[in-house]
C-alpha cells in the first residue's frame, strides 16, 4: 500500500508513501517542511556538523512525486527554507532544478515560521494560508476544523520483533490532518507528545510510512519515545 485514500472535510484525498498529499479534485500535490538549507545551515556550525546534501535529495524526492502525479497545483505548507538565508545558500544547480520543477504547474508558497517571507526571484506565489472550500491550508495549526497543516514533523515509534522503528507519519483527526515533514534532514517529533496530542481532543489515527508500505495504527499501538530511543539513530524511512 504506497497509497492511501482517505476521506477528510468532506473531500477526498490520497497519502502518498512519500509524505505528501495528493488532492485529485484540486489536482494537487501538498507537501510540508521541505527545509531546504538546513544542511548547509548546520555545516557552518562546527559543533553541529551535517552534510550539506538535503536540498538535493529532497528536490529528487520532488521530482518523482511530481513525475508521478503531474499535478496542476503544487502547495508547500511552509518552512519551504530554513532560514532566511537559505535561498541565497542554494547551489545553482539545485536552484535551477526547483525552477524546472516549477514549471508548468501552479506553485504556492505557504509561509511559515523559518521562512515568513520568500524571495520573489524564486517565483510562484506566497501567502500566509489558503482557503479552498471547507479546507485551510497553512503551516501552523490552529482552531479552525477542515484544516491541514505541518510544522510539527510527526513521527512514530513502533516496536517489530524486538526492534524500535521510528517512521515519519500522517496524524488524522476528525477536524484537522497534519502532515510529515518532506524535506530529508527535517527530524521530527512523537506523535504521543502532548504538544501533538492535544490538537487532536476528538482523536485521531496514525499512517506511518514504511520502504514499501504504510501502516495504519492507533495512538495506543505506539510506543512514548524512551532515552534509549533517543540516544540511537533508529530507521526513519
Amino acid at each position: 500500500m504506497t497509497h492511501l485514500p482517505i476521506s477528510f472535510a468532506g473531500e477526498n484525498f490520497v497519502f502518498d508513501i512519500s509524505g505528501a498529499l495528493y488532492w485529485p479534485d484540486q489536482e494537487a500535490v501538498i507537501v510540508a517542511d521541505l527545509h531546504f538549507e538546513k544542511g548547509s545551515s548546520f555545516a557552518a556550525q562546527a559543533y553541529r556538523p551535517l552534510p550539506p546534501h538535503d536540498t538535493a535529495q529532497t528536490l529528487m524526492r520532488l521530482h518523482d512525486l511530481i513525475a508521478r502525479y503531474r499535478p496542476r497545483q503544487v502547495i508547500c505548507l511552509g518552512d519551504s527554507f530554513h532560514d532566511a538565508a537559505a535561498s541565497d545558500r542554494l547551489d545553482a544547480g539545485d536552484l535551477a532544478r526547483l525552477r524546472l520543477l516549477m514549471d508548468g504547474s501552479r506553485w504556492i508558497w505557504v509561509t511559515g515560521n523559518h521562512d515568513p517571507a520568500i524571495p520573489a526571484m524564486l517565483g510562484g506565489e506566497a501567502t500566509e494560508r489558503l482557503a479552498i472550500g471547507n479546507v485551510i491550508l497553512q503551516h501552523d495549526a490552529s482552531a479552525e476544523s477542515g484544516l491541514i497543516f505541518g510544522h510539527f514533523h510527526p513521527v512514530g515509534l513502533v516496536s517489530s520483533n524486538g526492534h524500535l522503528i521510528r517512521r515519519r507519519c500522517f496524524v488524522l483527526g476528525r477536524e484537522r490532518l497534519l502532515l510529515p515533514a518532506f524535506g530529508s534532514y527535517a527530524g521530527g517529533l512523537n506523535v504521543l507528545d502532548p504538544a501533538i496530542a492535544r490538537l487532536f481532543p476528538e482523536g485521531y489515527e496514525v499512517v506511518l510510512l514504511g520502504h514499501q508500505r504504510m501502516h495504519r495504527l492507533l495512538p495506543r499501538q505506539l510506543r512514548r519515545d524512551t532515552s534509549y530511543a533517543m540516544s540511537r539513530r533508529l530507521p526513519e524511512r
